[in-house]
Order: structure tokens, then C-alpha cells, then sequence
């Protein structure tokens, strides 16, 4: 804890652990998991334009860009001829294409294949994450805490019966865009730690876990917000003396996370 850098990704990682857990409930039960999968990949893609206009801050690019997609996304899943998952892979697999292509028609490293894979898996060394980085994960986490916390009702009748939710006035387009928007955000500050491939584990497992230990909403939420910074925290502090890549090793520490809930789950399921 000395140093700088340890510190940087354990506040990271809570920050995006905390954050992803909230909104991964919801995407769960609606039966959106794959939006986050969708946008990780136009994060990918976003990445790789600012890495070819040699942009400092690649945030300013990759934000706009995949906050962008969530919306469209979010008004071309409601196509009727369209269905929501064949956007979600078209998406998907055009922005992790057209991402690889102009990295390597623009060269601007020599070696184009670490580059990828740091950016699909992570970082490989916590030693990348930078002050800059932490106050924007810092201010970012907070505003999805906010937004989540004040929105509680009304994201949680939009997840459970969104006719009834709109048969009684509430505006559903409305925080449905705000959802995608937050799971956006959310991608775009995870990249980092976790890589545009795995971020996905961050927003389901957590909520599959919880959903096989409890049954009520606010529990299930609370309970994956827990278990998320838990394994995220363990994650970190495994990878740093063994030398694993971070993304990874809190991926792992979810599926092991998973697994000792669903037996809990069943042993209670058999007690009951």
C-alpha cells in the first residue's frame, strides 16, 4: 500500500466493481446482459481511432463514442425488424472489426498485437493506471451512484414491469436510455483495469450470484455490490505477487465467487 500505483488500482477496481454490480442486476433481469458485451466492443473500437489521431486523453473519444452506440442500441433494439440481440451483434462485431482494421492500416506502434491484447484483456501491470485515471473513475463512479440511487424506484419498476410502468405515465424510454447511457460509462472506466473483452463478468456475475442466495430485489442488489468488490479486491491483491494480468484474475475470482453461491444457494434451497 505504499505505493502509489497499488493504491490507484485497488480504488479502481472498487470504484468499477461497485459501479458495474448496480446496473448488472437490472440488465440481468431485463435479459439485456449482452449490451455490455456489445459496447465493450465499441469501446474497442473507440479506443483505436484515438490511438490512431494520437489523442492524449483517449476518453474524450471513447466516451461520446460508446455512449453514442448505447443509444442506438437502445432505438434499434426496439426495430421491429430489427430484434435487440441482431443489433447488439452487429454492433458488436463491426466496431471490434473496424477497430482492428485501422490499427493496422495507421500504424502508430510496432507491436500492434500487444497493443490489442492489452487493450481486449487489460492491462498487464497495474503500473499503466495513472492519478488521471483515478480521479476520472472517481468522478464518473460517482455520478452512476447518484444517478442510480436517486432513479431507485423508477429503475426498478422499469426492470420488473415496464408496461405497467408506462400504463401508469412513468416515461420508460426515458430511463431505459439513462440505463444504457450509465452502462456506457460504466464500460468506458472499466477498460482499463479489466479490457474490453472481460468487462462483461464485471456486470453479470455479480448479479447471478446474488440471484442464487436471494430472492428480493434490494437484497440482490446490495448483495452483488458486495460480492463484486469483494472479488475485485481479492483480484488485485492475488495478481500483484504473482504477476497474473488483473483482468483476468478478478474474472477468476468471480467464477470461484459464483460457484461457492450456488452451492450456498442450493443448500438453503434444500434447508428450506
Amino acid at each position: 500500500m505504499q505505493y502509489p500505483f497499488v493504491r490507484y488500482a485497488l480504488m479502481v477496481g472498487v470504484l468499477i466493481a461497485l459501479c458495474s454490480s448496480l446496473l448488472g442486476v437490472t440488465l440481468v433481469l431485463k435479459r439485456f446482459s449482452f449490451l455490455g458485451d456489445g459496447l465493450s466492443h465499441v469501446a474497442f473500437g473507440g479506443m483505436a481511432i484515438a490511438s490512431v489521431l494520437n489523442v492524449t486523453n483517449d476518453m474524450l473519444v471513447v466516451l461520446p463514442v460508446t455512449v453514442l452506440c448505447a443509444v442506438i442500441l437502445l432505438r434499434t433494439g426496439q426495430n421491429a425488424r430489427i430484434k435487440g440481440d441482431a443489433a447488439i451483434a452487429m454492433i458488436s462485431v463491426g466496431a471490434l472489426a473496424f477497430g482492428y482494421l485501422i490499427m493496422n492500416i495507421f500504424k502508430t506502434s510496432s507491436n500492434i498485437a500487444g497493443d490489442v491484447c492489452t487493450t481486449l484483456f487489460g492491462s498487464t501491470s497495474i503500473l499503466t493506471l495513472t492519478s488521471r485515471d483515478l480521479w476520472i473513475s472517481v468522478i464518473l463512479s460517482v455520478m452512476v451512484v447518484i444517478l442510480f440511487v436517486a432513479f431507485y424506484n423508477r429503475i426498478f419498476a422499469v426492470t420488473f414491469d415496464e408496461n405497467f410502468a408506462k400504463a401508469t405515465g412513468m416515461k420508460t424510454d426515458v430511463y431505459n436510455l439513462m440505463i444504457a447511457v450509465v452502462i456506457g460509462v460504466i464500460i468506458v472506466i472499466s477498460m482499463k483495469l479489466v479490457g474490453s473483452l472481460l468487462i462483461t463478468a464485471l456486470v453479470i456475475f455479480p448479479a447471478l450470484s446474488a440471484m442464487r442466495v436471494f430472492r428480493n430485489f434490494k437484497s440482490v442488489t446490495i448483495f452483488a455490490a458486495v460480492f463484486s468488490v469483494v472479488c475485485s479486491l481479492l483480484g488485485i491483491l492475488v495478481s500483484i505477487p504473482t504477476g497474473t494480468p488483473v483482468g483476468a484474475t478478478i474474472v477468476a475470482m468471480d467464477i470461484i465467487g459464483f460457484g461457492i453461491c450456488c452451492i450456498c444457494g442450493r443448500r438453503t434451497s434444500v434447508i428450506g
